[in-house]
């Protein structure tokens, strides 16, 4: 749709997009962004938000997954009020909101001796891959097809590929050196044969391999105990770190992360996200003797940022966490419903005869149009991405809002009930019908 089509319509939220594209590339400040309508939201409460026209929609999306209590959550909110009434940015020393942070996050992820602040989790995963590399002396890093590290040259790569791409070369961006791309080897998830294989063709060149431990960014494959526990033996063994990007899962399945529930603990681990309720916080934490690399503390890898630590994202985050660990319910709450969800789908496909399996951990949920077993990137090419687009499109045209991307999840937060789940099912079941009335959907078998 042009600029022009867009202005000439009666939507405000149409009209909102038409203006910004006069002055934003694209009028969106991230690509994802623009996807359809709605255009522009301009309120947020709970489990709700609203948009330019004043429709109001059940919120699955909560802003890819950072908002976890809800959105404009008291506890959260008037933490942040106090601390802008108190104390700003001043760039200079350290300020005890910074210091009662890092130390609850020391205390509530397992692998955590100390940690460092940041404003996103691309800033994140940048500090801990050029950590790695700065600590062991190689040059070469490990991800996994269809995982998502952030924008940075370094893993900004092969993540929703193509069948025709996946697993070779497929840059998320342009202006990426080739020597960038090629520093990042590509392995599949769950298959602890393809990492091993990585580590015989390059020899003492790899410095890490980063995961998420629950693949996220294509919906939610759940790793095996073996897998998991297979990574923590090889890279110990070759000399690696290994770092488990929960800027995701961090927070959101258990208060320590996705490493608490498996018992394994990595090297590194970043996280962001739902630690500040939709403040922008993020970082990464370790064992003193990584994190005393840093400039900071005297070592050789650069820890610079005006806006790391920054009091008011701090408070928070700080808030958040007090919360999660104040109400231990949250999880039970939040990963019954996420069951409820996932149980309810499938009864949906297989009611309706539709090759679908939902799948997710805890609160999240992504309903697959292929049938199981789905363990890594490879099964997810049997996806329907069509019918994946079309099924959160037209859930999001009834009021639930849901990104109308390919293999991208949803999220249950605090502020969800198990009334708007049922309402969710109720509504799905007619979206599926619909679909595959329309032809848009494989039968099963």
């Amino acid at each position: 749709m042009t600029t022009a089509d867009l202005a000439g319509q009666t939507s405000a939220g149409a009209r909102l997009l038409a203006a910004a594209r006069a002055v934003i590339p694209g009028g969106v400040n991230s690509a994802t962004r623009l996807v359809g309508p709605p255009h522009a939201l301009t309120a947020a409460s709970g489990a709700y938000v609203t948009d330019a026209d004043g429709r109001r929609y059940l919120d699955y999306h909560a802003a890819f997954g950072a908002i976890l209590l809800g959105h404009a959550a008291p506890e959260v909110d008037e933490a942040v009020r106090a601390a802008v009434g108190g104390l700003d940015l001043v760039g200079w020393g350290v300020t005890e909101p910074e210091v009662e942070l890092a130390r609850l996050v020391t205390e509530t992820i397992p692998s955590a001796e100390q940690m460092i602040s940041t404003m996103s989790g691309s800033e994140a995963t940048a500090q801990a891959v050029r950590l790695s590399r700065a600590v062991t002396g190689r040059p070469l890093i490990v991800k996994f097809q269809g995982g998502f590290h952030g924008w940075h040259d370094a893993v900004a790569r092969n993540v929703i590929s193509a069948p025709d791409r996946a697993y070779g070369s497929d840059p998320l961006s342009g202006g990426i050196l080739p020597e960038a791309l090629g520093s990042t080897l590509i392995a599949e998830f769950n298959d602890l044969d393809s990492v091993r294989a990585l580590y015989e063709a390059h020899p003492d060149r790899i410095a890490a391999v980063i995961m998420e431990p629950i693949p996220h960014n294509v919906g939610a494959l759940v790793p095996s105990r073996e897998f998991v526990e297979g990574l923590r033996a090889l890279t110990t063994e070759r000399g690696s770190l290994l770092i488990f990007d929960e800027v995701i899962t961090g927070f959101r399945h258990a208060l320590g992360g996705y490493q608490q529930i498996c018992g394994v603990l990595p090297d590194l681990t970043t996280f962001g996200k739902a630690m500040g309720n939709g403040y922008p916080i993020a970082g990464l934490a370790g064992p003193r003797r990584l994190m005393e690399h840093f400039s900071s503390a005297g070592g050789d890898v650069l820890l610079a940022g005006t806006f790391n630590g920054n009091p008011v994202s701090s408070a928070a985050a700080i808030a958040t966490i007090e919360y999660l660990r104040g109400h231990p319910d949250f999880y039970e709450r939040t990963h019954a419903l996420g069951d409820r969800m996932r149980a309810g789908l499938d009864a949906a496909c297989a009611e309706l005869g539709i090759a679908g399996t939902a799948a997710g951990f805890g609160g999240v949920f992504a309903l697959y149009f292929a049938e199981s077993p789905i363990r890594g990137y490879r099964d997810l090419m049997r996806n329907d991405d069509a019918a994946y687009v079309a099924f959160h499109r037209r859930m999001t045209e009834r009021g639930f809002l849901m990104l109308p991307l390919t293999l991208k999840r949803n999220h249950i937060s605090a502020a969800h009930t198990a009334e708007d789940v049922d309402r969710t099912l109720e509504a799905a079941r007619d979206v599926l019908r619909t679909i595959r009335d329309d032809g848009l959907l494989a039968p099963t078998g």
